[in-house]
Order: structure tokens, then sequence, then C-alpha cells
């Protein structure tokens, strides 16, 4: 199988696992969107890892240059390398080799792999890069890695990488709160998305950071029909702020957290 830390990132081990499969509902670039402080990053980190546990090799795009995600998801410490996404997108043109010499690997997460900006670093660190550049990347992850993840920003008319995400991926994990503003906010970004490639059939949309006092038909009434509703985790919540978000789920609070994820694992991936 193929297994990122054993040997280099890269190289198949020389067990006798099962060969890597293809995603089972042929998904495999989902990006995660949605109003600010929806829970975008912690839903494709635990997306991620839930995978990654399950022996499937998988990447996780961290879009954010105005405020790097990687040193808020785990510690410096429990990563392998430090590189970034910026030397990826300041190339004239992004190849497989060069993603791999950015990747950056956890000590502790055997098939994961990530690829985002350093602490101290801003859009301002490296030279501008355009949507073909952009769209290169993605379309070369998918030879890395048969599951991608991509953390996308929330103010995509400023943000290419993370609009193009949207338009290249597979499906997407649309996130709001449920608050009439974070509504207002996804209504006011969806007329930016014109490209014949933003496909509404494509999309899931969640209800984030359900808290326990937002009853059910509430949520209905302010987002509509969603696919699913992700509960509020005080555990998560102290996870984010301590940055470190790979730490497992323990807490019977954290439990239909942990089902949702589950759930839009095997809805979107089939896994």
């Amino acid at each position: 199988m193929f297994n990122f830390k054993t040997g280099s990132i890269f190289s198949r081990s020389s067990g006798c696992e099962p060969k890597e499969t293809e995603p089972e509902k042929g998904v495999q670039v989902l990006a995660v969107w949605g109003s600010p402080s929806s829970g975008k990053t912690a839903v494709s980190v635990k997306l991620a890892k839930y995978l990654a546990d399950r022996h499937k090799n998988v990447l996780l795009l961290l879009c954010d240059m105005t405020a790097p995600m990687l040193p808020c998801i785990c510690s410096p410490s429990d990563l392998e390398c430090e590189k970034s996404l910026g030397s990826i997108l300041a190339a004239t043109h992004v190849t497989d080799s060069l993603i791999r010499q950015n990747c950056v690997t956890h000590k502790k997460i055997s098939y994961l792999t990530m690829i985002g900006m350093l602490k101290g670093e801003n859009v301002f660190t490296y030279p501008p890069y355009n949507a073909e550049l952009a769209t290169e990347l993605i379309e070369h992850l998918r030879d890395i890695a048969p599951y991608v993840i991509i953390d996308c920003g929330s103010y995509i008319a400023n943000d290419i990488l993370s609009a193009v995400a949207l338009m290249e991926a597979d499906s997407v994990l649309r996130l709001v709160n449920c608050d009439l503003k974070s509504v207002s906010y996804l209504s006011s970004q969806l007329p930016l998305l014109k490209d014949k490639k933003w496909d509404a059939d494509k999309q899931y949309k969640a209800a984030s950071n359900i808290k326990t006092n937002e009853a059910s038909e509430n949520v209905e009434q302010v987002l509509g029909s969603v696919a699913f509703k992700i509960p509020h985790s005080e555990e998560l919540e102290n996870q984010a702020l301590a940055g470190d978000l790979f730490r497992e789920l323990a807490l019977k609070d954290s439990r239909g957290f942990r089902k949702e994820i589950q759930k839009i694992s095997k809805e979107v991936f089939g896994v």
C-alpha cells in the first residue's frame, strides 16, 4: 500500500498489503468551504485523519495564505519537515516532483501528507501566482494521492487558489453556521463563482457548529435543506485553541461530531 512514511514519502512499502484502490464513489478531490469561523479547517483535518486512520492515503491542502493554517493544526515537533505551499506556487509550472519536495509529513500519522504555508509567511512572501498555476497544482495533486481534501479560505474574491479549488474539485462541502450573518456571507460570495465548472450539483450543504439550544427545525428554517448537521464540540474547540487538531476526540460531547465525520466520509468518498 502507498504509505507516505515508508522510505521516502512517496515510496511503496515492501510488505504484502493490498494495492491502494480508487475512491469507491469516484470522488478524489473534496473542497471544504464556508463562512468564516464555520469550522472548515477542523472538519478538513478530522476528515483527513479519519481516512488516514483507515489506511487511505490522503493529502490535505491548506489554502489560507493570510492566516496560515499549518501552524494552527499541530505542533511543529509533530512534523517531519517544514516545507511551504508558497514554494510550489512560486514556480513557473507545477510538477509532481515539485509537489513531493514540498509536502509535509506527520510523524504519527503514516497515511497523511500536508501542504500549506509556514508560520510567519503570508501572501506577500512569495511572487504572485495566477489561476492557471492553481489549476495545475490541483490537477497534479490527483497524481499524488487517491484522496485529496482542500481546506479553502472563506474570502474567495481575493483567494485564487480557493476559488479554483471550488471549481476543480469533484465535490464541495459547504459549511455554514446557523445564523443569518453566515447565510448572508455565503449568499454574497456565490455570485463570484460564475464559471461553468461551478456545479451546484456537486455541493453538499452542511450546517456547522450546531449548539444544543439550536433546534433542528430552526436550522432548517435558516439554512434550508442540508445534507449534514455537524454539532458543536467543546473538546474540538479546545483542540483548535491548543493547535492540536490531530488528537483523538474521546469525550462524550464529541460523539455527534465523530458520527457526522463518518457520515461525510461515507457519502463523499464511500469510505
